[in-house]
């Protein structure tokens, strides 16, 4: 008796392993424990060559894998909450997303994609929220600088962040408030010499060469995600290239005259018609950035990302997958964008109901794509010089730290289910 009733829990066992073909990890705001750590096992998975798939708004955007003891186990490991579904549940849910009725899609994910990170040597993880969200979900990435973009090893990636950059030659603008600190003159030091052991006169013409490497990367089909003030910066070098518009301290002679009306606004990815801020002692580019001009208190600033068909669109249905279309604002030297400057053929993806300005934006370029996610760190409301660093442990479920990985893992994506 004993041992019939062995055998049939076995068999029961075993009955059970084989119709679990699948891991699902749900990606809805109840259910899944870290949903910065999720994309991480995916990627990891993709990795290992397993396949992948994007459930576009299934619980979240929930991602769905082959069952495998090593998954499991790594999800374990990560902390990352898992469920272990029959071919039949798995049917079900299938069906339920390809059903006409439903704003769903399956996404599949063929492999991971190689990132870099565009970012000065000696910056720590938490000086930048991509570096240290992907250092968190344990993606990795490749720091690259100056010196490999422009010996066009850019080729070897096929996803790249810029850092918190100024392309313009201007030191980021740091001039007003730091002029006089050690920090401040090692780093314009430090520029100028590079730019020198490069080739160039000026920080401004190194700059400008590296925005234009960068610009025929994603022509030729790269994927570009770029944060605070790398968004605005990119597209005014681009813009004001073969022009002077840097001041004496920054480059030694003046600028050049009337270098406002000279700017070749269709040489910029997503902005138009700006008026670039020529004060040296001001802390902004030009009046693309709203930081000065938004007026919105911190409890009441949020954003709202935009719903969109993910069956028609889905590639930004892919970028604003979340657990909530509310997300918390958070400020940067580029914390939004003025939606009068944007260009008409660049998506808005999250904007701002309170003064209608513009926090997430996505466009093409030749062949590839670029996202613009304004704000320095999404759980570091106003970010300083010196502050300490965001301890991501803390807010594993972050919508805003969705929104970067969720451009990390588009690349990933099957191509052919991306064109629309």
């Amino acid at each position: 008796m004993v041992f019939k009733k062995l055998f049939l829990l076995g068999f029961l066992l075993i009955t059970f392993s084989l119709k679990a073909a699948f891991i699902l990890l749900p990606m809805d705001e109840n259910t899944q424990k870290n949903h910065l750590k999720a994309y991480g096992i995916t990627f990891w998975s993709l990795d290992k060559k397993y396949k992948a798939s994007w459930l576009l708004n299934y619980r979240g955007g929930s991602f769905l894998l082959p069952d495998a003891p090593e998954i499991r186990k790594e999800c374990q490991i990560r902390g990352v909450s898992f469920e272990v579904l029959s071919d039949a549940e798995t049917n079900s849910i299938l069906n339920e997303i390809a059903s006409p009725s439903q704003n769903m899609e399956t996404v599949v994910l063929e492999k991971a994609p190689k990132i870099a990170v565009y970012t000065p040597k000696g910056k720590q993880p938490w000086d930048d929220a991509v570096t240290l969200v992907l250092t968190y979900a344990e993606i990795p990435f490749t720091p690259i600088y100056d010196e490999e973009v422009l010996s066009d090893q850019l080729l070897l990636y096929d996803w790249l962040h810029l850092h918190h950059e100024d392309f313009t030659g201007q030191y980021g603008k740091f001039y007003g408030a730091y002029k006089s600190t050690p920090w401040y003159i090692e780093q314009k030091k430090s520029a100028e010499t590079l730019a020198s052991q490069l080739g160039y006169a000026k920080v401004s013409q190194e700059k400008g060469a590296v925005a234009k490497k960068i610009r025929d990367f994603v022509i030729g089909g790269g994927f570009m995600f770029a944060m605070c003030s790398a968004t605005d910066s990119f597209d005014i070098a681009l813009a004001a290239d073969g022009l002077d518009i840097c001041e004496p301290m920054f480059d030694g002679d003046p600028s050049e005259a009337n270098y406002q009306s000279k700017l070749n606004y269709l040489n910029s990815f997503a902005f138009k018609d700006f008026t670039l801020e020529r004060r040296p002692e001001r802390y902004e580019f030009s009046d693309i950035d709203m930081t000065e001009k938004r007026r919105i208190p911190m409890d009441k600033d949020y954003f709202t990302l935009m719903e969109f068909s993910a069956k028609w669109d889905p590639i930004p249905s892919m970028l604003c997958q979340n657990h909530t279309q509310l997300v918390k604002g958070f400020m940067g030297q580029t914390t939004s964008f003025d939606s009068s400057l944007i260009k008409s053929n660049v998506l808005v993806m999250g904007t701002c109901e309170w003064n209608g300005e513009a926090r997430y934006i996505h466009g093409e370029k030749g062949k590839g794509m670029f996202t613009f996610f304004g704000g320095h760190d999404p759980e570091d409301y106003q970010h300083q010089v010196g502050d300490a660093p965001t301890v991501l442990d803390l807010h594993p479920q972050s919508p805003g730290y969705r929104l970067i990985l969720n451009n990390v893992l588009f690349p990933a994506a099957r191509k052919k289910k991306l064109k629309t």
